[in-house]
């Protein structure tokens, strides 16, 4: 069973969860990251000093605090988009939050048949699919309980982390390779 929830409902969901949140990033790149100045000044200088007090990271530090465990792993080409390349520095601030920030390489998420699909996987017992239009854009978000759904994004989830590198060494790697 699914159901369409809004963007604020969506966003509850990281104030509400148990356990755990976890999500598999998919896109080569999203527009609300391209309209942050935050992106605008990490494609000037490379880099960007990120804000760990805004609601998000307050959220996040107050999640993981409590035990709970949120983490992503990103797939990333080969070579990276500046996207991806914005993300990989942008997984500093979510990892001072406590978020297990980890990276694959898009061939290996193929190989693995990994969908090309993102998602968050709430307690393990609920799936937010995110719907993007053709420019990155998040439409929507289908709210997915039925049980054999959840277990196998449950089953993708335990596969991507597997096989995905912690986003220190996968940063590492992207630039000893000048990728």
């Amino acid at each position: 069973m699914s159901t369409l929830i809004d963007l604020n409902e969506f966003g509850e969901l990281f104030k509400t969860f148990e356990h755990s949140a976890w999500r598999l990033e998919t896109r080569r790149g999203y527009a609300s990251d391209r309209e942050d100045d935050t992106y605008h000044q990490f494609v000037e200088t490379g880099t960007v000093t990120w804000d760990l007090d805004n609601d998000w990271c307050r959220n996040m530090r107050a999640q993981t605090a409590a035990g709970k465990r949120v983490g992503r792993v990103r797939i990333v080409d080969s070579p990276p988009t500046t996207g991806q390349l914005y993300l990989l520095d942008n997984a500093k601030r979510n990892a001072a939050t406590g978020e297990d920030m980890r990276n694959l390489w898009r061939a290996d998420a193929e190989r693995l048949q990994l969908p090309a699909e993102d998602f968050w996987i709430f307690d393990s017992r609920f799936i937010a699919l995110l719907r993007f239009d053709e420019a990155d854009t998040l439409l929507h978000v289908e709210l997915i309980t039925e049980p054999s759904e959840v277990m196998r994004y449950a089953q993708v989830r335990d596969a991507a982390v597997h096989h995905s590198s912690p986003y220190e060494e996968f940063a590492a790697l992207v630039a000893a390779t000048g990728e």
